[in-house]
């Protein structure tokens, strides 16, 4: 569906926020229990950063796959649908492709990496994009 720029009333930064802080909890909710069951307290005891492949599967491949899949098939994760917020492509509004979510996870690593000043960013533009949402061609806007 077409839409014009005036139709998006784009989420803000402390809302985004919000909704990373849900995602995050989540993510520990999932991958601690599975994490604990293979490695025991000796995952929390290393300096290790990553243990073996059940790690990197479980710490990265997971969160990733799992975070396209709600971006792809419900253009939020569950932090945003919390807030009835959505990722959508910014020229058409639809729902964003998987290679869109897939750059826009990659963007997420650029986005944190000075200081986190990709995610800021948030705060200061007009269409309240991040890094990884220019990079994408994505904007989160309430539904």
């Amino acid at each position: 569906m077409e839409t014009s720029e005036s139709q998006h009333h784009y989420v803000g930064f402390w809302a985004r926020f919000g909704a990373s802080i849900i995602d995050t909890i989540l993510v520990i909710m999932i991958t601690s229990p599975l994490l604990y069951s293979i490695y025991g307290n000796e995952y929390w005891e290393t300096d290790q950063f990553i243990i073996g492949l059940p790690d990197f599967l479980i710490s990265w491949v997971l969160p990733l796959v799992a975070t396209v899949l709600f971006w792809v098939y419900k253009s939020a994760t569950p932090g945003k649908m919390v807030l009835k917020a959505k990722v959508v492509d910014a020229e058409t509004g639809n729902a964003p492709s998987t290679q869109q979510s897939i750059i826009r996870y990659v963007g997420y690593y650029i986005s944190s990496l000075p200081i986190g000043l990709g995610f800021i960013w948030v705060a200061f533009d007009a269409k309240k994009q991040g890094w990884h949402d220019k990079i994408a061609g994505t904007v989160v806007v309430s539904q």
